[in-house]
């Protein structure tokens, strides 16, 4: 048996190979960085548009809370006629009017600089929002030429399938899944021969016990890397 499985993996390392040519492509990379960028695009936008309405609210509210001060401020106006009326000292009312416009004057920093936040906040956007619409081009620029470039291995593919398809027969079920899970974790070779009782591919030493067993003709698992070993006869 492991001498099929060794074809079938010698065979899938054609496939793999191709893979990895079809990966290597400017096309597929400039491809899949479209569409990551894609994948994305929404959620920032909506990130930056959100962020755009809380600084609004938070500048709305800083306004108000503004005028309102300035409206009391404009009562100290006339502060001869306010202790005239009311009496009281005059350092009283002044005092009163030097805190007001103490924070009037904060405030009105705070506002600036929400200002400049949001105008900040709306040129990200737009730029975000521009850049959003060029890359929609450009994915389905990227995505025909990818599909260019798999279409023109797709005789080779087709081929080393078939072939693939008939090794599969003369491997066990259970260890062609296995073989199929491993492949699928990027794990390549799969199946090694035990060198110096040790893993071949991550040097991992075997114990007496998994040595016995590859011994008796059966096959392990590395416990560093997960690939199946075998001891040559």
């Amino acid at each position: 048996m492991i001498e099929e499985l060794l074809r079938y993996q010698e065979e899938d390392g054609k496939l793999r190979a191709v893979e990895q040519e079809i990966a290597a492509t400017d096309e597929r990379k400039k491809y899949m960085a479209a569409r990551k960028f894609m994948e994305k695009a929404p959620e920032k936008l909506d990130a930056l548009e959100a962020k755009a309405v809380e600084l609004k609210h938070v500048f709305d509210l800083l306004t108000k809370k503004f005028e309102e001060l300035a409206d009391t401020l404009k009562d100290y106006d006339n502060l001869d006629e306010m202790i005239g009326e009311q009496g009281g000292e005059v350092a009283f009312y002044r005092r009163n009017a030097s805190q007001i416009a103490d924070s009037l004057k904060g405030l009105r920093a705070e506002i600036n600089k929400l200002a400049s936040q949001i105008e900040a906040a709306s040129r990200e956007y737009k730029s975000a929002k521009k850049q959003t619409i060029a890359m929609q081009r450009q994915y389905k620029e990227y995505k025909e030429k990818y599909a260019q470039v798999k279409k023109s291995h797709e005789a080779e593919i087709a081929a080393i399938e078939a072939e693939l398809k008939k090794l599969a027969e003369k491997v066990p079920a259970d260890v062609l899944a296995k073989y199929g899970a491993k492949r699928k974790e990027k794990l390549f070779p799969v199946v090694c021969a035990v060198a110096d009782k040790r893993c071949p591919q991550c040097g991992m030493e075997l114990s007496i016990a998994e040595i016995d067993k590859l011994s008796g003709g059966k096959f392990i698992e590395c416990d560093s890397c997960h690939r199946i070993l075998f001891k040559k006869k």
